[in-house]
């Protein structure tokens, strides 16, 4: 989802830039700011354009704050529940289609106001926007290693993959660092096709910015992109894509199943600070102040 090009998605960056429950409710409250420098750091914002980017996230994240979050931490309570008995292929499936129903409600909710943000966006700044997309599209071929040999592509793999795991469940036994390598090397990557489809993106908000002279339709066009995002896919993605998602199925299911109970209890702690982090963000300042 990271396409950062508009006001709506600037909240799901910033979220995400934000790892840590204690760093998370620090700057939570400041994610105004974080999400302004974000967009502007992308299209280069004039003084009036701040203004008004300052006005419309503000009411999106309040609406995100006290609408959003109790259901936020309602799906993660669901989620620890699941992590606690085990994951099978069913719970993994739930889980993705319940990010991508988020997702949507925020696209739905926040495309008008970006809609009319980007009506104000001038060449220049889409010149901006493509600068910044160039620096993008390096740091992902550098990360992934696409342009390297398919030895250091594989150990790209491995390690991200790696560190993934142990972002949530702490340190892994040498055993389990081999396993899960094994579970990423056998499955096929598809990288490049990631790239490419990241850049399909991108020339298809190019293109959606070219039909903003009607700005009676181009708020619905941006909200059917924002929420579509697979529509448009190279042939060769959509064929392997259903196969590349069974293999990210098997991959969550078979490193839930090496879990140590040391581990799955790091897990379901990492999630508890998070439900209790959205939750104490949610209350209103009212209730924040009667519960001290």
């Amino acid at each position: 989802m990271r396409f950062h090009t508009s006001l709506l998605l600037a909240i799901l960056l910033a979220l995400a830039t934000l790892q840590g429950c204690s760093l998370l409710r620090l700057g939570y409250g400041q994610l105004d700011h974080i999400a302004a420098w974000m967009a502007d750091d992308y299209f280069d914002l004039d003084h009036q354009q701040k203004d008004e980017f300052h006005k419309r996230f503000a009411r999106l994240h309040e609406w995100h704050r006290y609408e959003q979050l109790p259901d936020y931490a309602a799906f993660l309570r669901d989620i620890r529940g699941r992590v606690e008995k085990g994951l099978a292929r069913e719970d993994v499936v739930w889980v993705a289609e319940g990010v991508r129903a988020r997702y949507r409600t925020l696209a739905r909710h926040g495309a008008d106001d970006a809609a009319t943000l980007l009506l104000t966006i001038t060449p220049q700044q889409i010149e901006a926007l493509k600068r910044q997309w160039d620096k993008d599209n390096r740091k992902f071929i550098r990360d992934h290693k696409l342009d390297g040999t398919p030895q250091e592509r594989q150990r790209a793999r491995v390690k991200r993959a790696l560190d993934q795991v142990t972002d949530w469940v702490g340190s892994l036994t040498p055993e389990q660092e081999e396993r899960i390598a094994a579970l990423v090397t056998a499955a096929p990557s598809i990288q490049p096709l990631r790239h490419e489809d990241r850049r399909r993106r991108q020339r298809e908000f190019l293109a959606l910015l070219e039909q903003r002279a009607n700005p009676a339709e181009f708020p619905a066009r941006l909200r059917d992109w924002l929420i579509d995002w697979e529509k448009g896919r190279a042939p060769q993605y959509q064929r392997l894509q259903p196969e590349a998602w069974e293999n990210r199925i098997a991959f969550l299911v078979a490193v839930d199943r090496m879990l140590t109970p040391h581990q799955r209890a790091t897990l379901t702690r990492r999630l508890q600070n998070y439900i209790d982090d959205f939750t104490r963000l949610a209350e209103r300042r009212g209730a924040q102040t009667t519960a001290q």
